[in-house]
């Protein structure tokens, strides 16, 4: 039985999910499902990114500690997923005890393994708190993130380790350029175009808050800091499997990480670059899909264009919702969600075409068979040729 593991983007514990979180989870458990059926040993990860500027702000706002808020919000978050019927075989939170020991113990095999890939260094710039990444000119506009409009930036000045993301150039350009770990490949083209402007170093800690894993080793100056927030989520996928275990590899490497697009520059260049300096696989393949319109709008925690996901799915049921997303967006670029076009492609598919066809065979198998589906041959399909 071939081993097939999948994983999608850990959310933000800042809300409930959105359309476009659920398209992602359908889409990846419709991959799940399908594997199950060809006999594959499948795991399906899901799960929570609990760390964090965004949410320890959020959690001062709603005057609860972090860590409530994440409770909350992971509680709240696998509910909906269980009403969706999300298929999932592990959920995992980055509080979770094992993933922060996992998370240290990568860093440190970073050190060990290369250890000129860590040092120290003073930078200031323009952070976005929403994508918690710092942003080049391109990327602002009237003084605010592209991908989160309603968000001001924060000028940092900050001493903090950093790591050597542009010694790796060279091979995460042959990696990308693959046809098989980048998909489609107009991200792949977007990649390779980020690649050849030039890899930028990156923080791998922050001193100016603490929610978060702490970073394995001080400063030269005794400083013990925080690890930044995507060198503690991108691990998720490995500590997952049980790292640092000797066992996690009957699972690792992953064989599809499904992620959004906004996140692809994460993905398939510091998470592998992340890899390499430890001396560990990369992943297999990466599957980046585009988002769910509202209105016009992405749907978005910060930026808005969200609908109630609870009220979406009663409206019709799971499966009238799994279907129209599926449906009506397309896997590899941007589509829109309007109920208007939900009845539409409700009346049209699911009522007249697809329950036509079920309501005449179900008619037929019961008159004519006394509703009951005799079992072929397995070859049936090639003996009727």
């Amino acid at each position: 039985m071939a081993k097939y593991y999948l994983t999608t983007a850990i959310d933000y514990a800042t809300a409930d999910p959105h359309q476009g979180h659920a398209f992602e989870k359908i889409g990846a458990d419709a991959i799940a499902r399908y594997h199950r059926l060809k006999g594959d040993n499948v795991h399906f990860l899901i799960g929570m990114d609990e760390h964090g500027q965004k949410v320890a702000q959020t959690a001062a706002e709603r005057k609860v500690s972090p860590q409530e808020l994440v409770d909350a919000v992971a509680e709240s978050t696998e509910e909906i997923w269980g009403l969706l019927g999300i298929s999932y075989d592990q959920f995992i939170r980055t509080t979770d005890p094992a993933h922060k020991a996992g998370v240290r113990r990568l860093m440190e095999q970073i050190f060990d393994n290369s250890p000129d890939d860590f040092y120290e260094k003073a930078y200031e710039g323009w952070y976005c708190v929403g994508c918690e990444s710092f942003k080049n000119d391109n990327e602002i506009v009237d003084g605010k993130c592209i991908l989160h409009p309603t968000r001001v930036l924060e000028w940092v000045e900050e001493k903090n380790w950093f790591f050597r993301l542009s010694a790796y150039t060279d091979r995460i350009r042959k990696l990308v350029s693959t046809e098989e770990f980048l998909q489609p490949k107009s991200r792949r083209n977007e990649i390779l175009s980020l690649i050849d402007s030039g890899l930028e170093d990156v923080s791998a800690s922050r001193s100016r808050f603490s929610w978060g894993v702490p970073f394995p080793r001080k400063t030269s100056s005794g400083e013990e800091q925080t690890t930044y927030v995507w060198f503690d989520a991108l691990p998720n996928y490995l500590t997952a499997t049980g790292f640092p275990n000797p066992d996690y590899e009957q699972l690792w490497p992953a064989d599809l990480h499904i992620i959004g697009k906004d996140i692809t520059r994460f993905h398939a260049v510091l998470w592998p670059a992340m890899l390499m300096a430890a001396g560990i696989s990369v992943p297999k393949r990466i599957w980046v899909h585009g988002w769910v319109l509202v209105g016009g709008s992405r749907a978005s925690k910060s930026a808005g264009g969200n609908l109630d996901l609870r009220e979406s799915i009663a409206r019709y049921g799971p499966d009238a919702f799994r279907y129209f997303l599926l449906r009506e967006v397309p896997f590899d670029g941007d589509g829109n969600f309007s109920w208007e076009r939900f009845e539409e492609r409700y009346n049209a598919d699911l009522a007249n075409a697809l329950g036509n066809l079920a309501s005449r065979t179900i008619s037929m198998v019961e008159r004519y068979c006394d509703g009951v589906v005799r079992s072929g041959p397995k070859d049936f399909c090639s003996t009727r040729r």
